[in-house]
C-alpha cells in the first residue's frame, strides 16, 4: 500500500469485511506457487473492485490481465443472472490453475477466460462493456485505452490498476524503462482527454477511475 506502514494496513484491513475462504485460498496458493504472487490483487483491492462493481451494477465486464484470478472472481461475484467477465491472460502456463478457483468458486458460467495477446483479442469479442478493468502489460497501457475506448459503453468506467508504478512516476526516468514509459504516456493520455471524467484513488499502487461521458 502506497505510503502506508504495516500497522496501517493491518488496521484497514481488520476493519473492512473478511475475506472470504475461497479468496483466502486463492491468495495463500498465489504465494506459495505461482511466480511473481504481488501481481496479485489481494483482499483489499478486491474489496474495494467489489464495492465499486456493486455501485456501478455492470452487466459486462472486461478485465485485461487474470493473473490466477483474485480480482476476477471478486467483480464475478456482483453480477447479475446474465451478466459476463471476459478477462484476459496472456500466459498460458498459469490458466489450469486459474481455472481450478473459477471452478470451485461456483461462478465459472459467468467467466470466459481468454488466452494469449490482448491486443489480438480484444477485437474479436464484438461486445460493448460497462466496466473494464486494465491489469495487463503497462507498456500496453495506452494501446489498451485506445481500443477498449469504442467498447465501453457510454456511462461506462475503466478502472486502470498500477498508474503510480512504485512512485516512479514522479522519479527521473530511465530511458530504459519501458513499462514506466507506458504508464506515463497512458496517464497524460487520460489527462487530455475531455471524453472522459477521471480521478486516481491513491491506495496500494493506485487505481485511475475513468468515467465515459
Amino acid at each position: 500500500m502506497l505510503g502506508q506502514s504495516i500497522d496501517l494496513e493491518n488496521y484497514i484491513l481488520d476493519h473492512i469485511d473478511p475475506e472470504d475462504e475461497l479468496l483466502y485460498e486463492l491468495n495463500r496458493k498465489t504465494h506459495l506457487h505461482i511466480l511473481r504472487p504481488r501481481m496479485l490483487s489481494g483482499h483489499l483491492q478486491g474489496q474495494i473492485l467489489k464495492m465499486i462493481c456493486n455501485m456501478i451494477q455492470p452487466k459486462n465486464i472486461l478485465e485485461i490481465g487474470t493473473f490466477t484470478g483474485y480480482s476476477c472472481i471478486c467483480m464475478a461475484q456482483t453480477l447479475p443472472e446474465d451478466g459476463i467477465i471476459d478477462t484476459i491472460e496472456i500466459d498460458d502456463e498459469i490458466e489450469p490453475f486459474t481455472k481450478s478457483f473459477f471452478n470451485k468458486s461456483g461462478l465459472a458460467d459467468k467467466i470466459n477466460m481468454h488466452i494469449g495477446d490482448a491486443m489480438d483479442i480484444m477485437p474479436t469479442l464484438n461486445k460493448k462493456y460497462d466496466l473494464v478493468f486494465m491489469d495487463g502489460d503497462k507498456r500496453q497501457y495506452p494501446n489498451y485505452y485506445k481500443q477498449v475506448f469504442d467498447m465501453l459503453n457510454p456511462g461506462g468506467y475503466i478502472l486502470a490498476d498500477n498508474i503510480l508504478w512504485d512512485g516512479k512516476v514522479v522519479e527521473k526516468l530511465d530511458p530504459n524503462d519501458n513499462y514506466t514509459k507506458g504508464i506515463l504516456e497512458f496517464n497524460q493520455m487520460v489527462k487530455e482527454d475531455n471524453r472522459v471524467e477521471k480521478v486516481i484513488f491513491p491506495f496500494r499502487d493506485g487505481i485511475f477511475i475513468i468515467r465515459k461521458k
